[in-house]
């Protein structure tokens, strides 16, 4: 199972929000590029990157910051989401180096546009889903839609998506545990690799996905705990590391 530190950009900077509110922001750095550096340092081998600015305007915002921390770390696999709205910047984006690009409103309102990308971009696409109560949440989780996330799954998973990430937007940036029974339901139901977000607290976290991990859980999204200290990568990479 990866631990994949989140970075999470807003005007050039490393920030976390509540719950997805814009208006909720705490800034950890000025300095998004240092910080994918800690990470590297501390063991990751992937990196969750989400243009916060792009995700609201439907067009990337951030891109300069993305394209130097792809650059700075060539061998890091990069996943990339927010305003990734056609296939031209999924092509921009692979061209920099970035590894998955993470379709998430337009995944929802078009599902024809991922069988599209996966089409041209076999491997590099991943489905975002955010949900809560069992729907998906779209433009920035500012409205919840009426689609049943399990359906969602299925239907991108025979798309020929590389992953999903599922994130319950109750629990992110909550600090208040991850949700691994919503988890795990997801997982069961599809089988391309599902990728946890929201809530992860601390190293009882780790440790409750590390053993639902072979109902198909491979990666797990760390954000605000990495930043406010009540998870040290390094010692949780060991965890990970030891249960192999």
């Amino acid at each position: 199972m990866d631990l994949i530190p989140a970075i999470d950009l807003k005007e050039g900077k490393c920030v976390r929000l509540r719950q997805g509110r814009m208006d909720d922001e705490t800034i950890f750095s000025d300095d998004p590029v240092a910080i994918a550096g800690r990470w590297v340092d501390a063991g990751a081998h992937r990196l969750h990157i989400v243009d916060l600015d792009g995700a609201f305007a439907g067009s990337p915002k951030n891109h300069q910051v993305i394209q130097a921390i792809a650059k700075a770390f060539p061998d890091l696999d990069i996943q990339v989401g927010g305003g990734i709205r056609n296939a031209d910047t999924v092509e921009t984006y692979l061209d920099d180096g970035v590894r998955y690009t993470i379709i998430g409103t337009r995944a929802v309102s078009e599902p024809h546009f991922v069988n599209d990308l996966c089409l041209s971009f076999p491997g590099h696409i991943i489905v975002g889903l955010d949900a809560k109560d069992g729907k998906v949440a779209i433009d920035g989780w500012s409205k919840l839609s009426n689609h049943d996330v399990i359906d969602m799954a299925q239907h991108f998973e025979h798309d020929g998506v590389a992953a999903i990430v599922y994130t319950d937007i109750s629990k992110d940036g909550m600090m208040k545990g991850v949700n691994v029974e919503a988890t795990v339901k997801l997982a069961q139901a599809v089988r391309v690799p599902v990728i946890a977000s929201g809530g992860v607290t601390s190293l009882d976290d780790i440790k409750a996905l590390l053993a639902v991990e072979e109902e198909g859980i491979n990666g797990v999204i760390i954000g605000r705990a990495l930043y406010e200290g009540t998870i040290d990568l390094a010692e949780a990479q060991k965890l990970v590391d030891d249960a192999k």
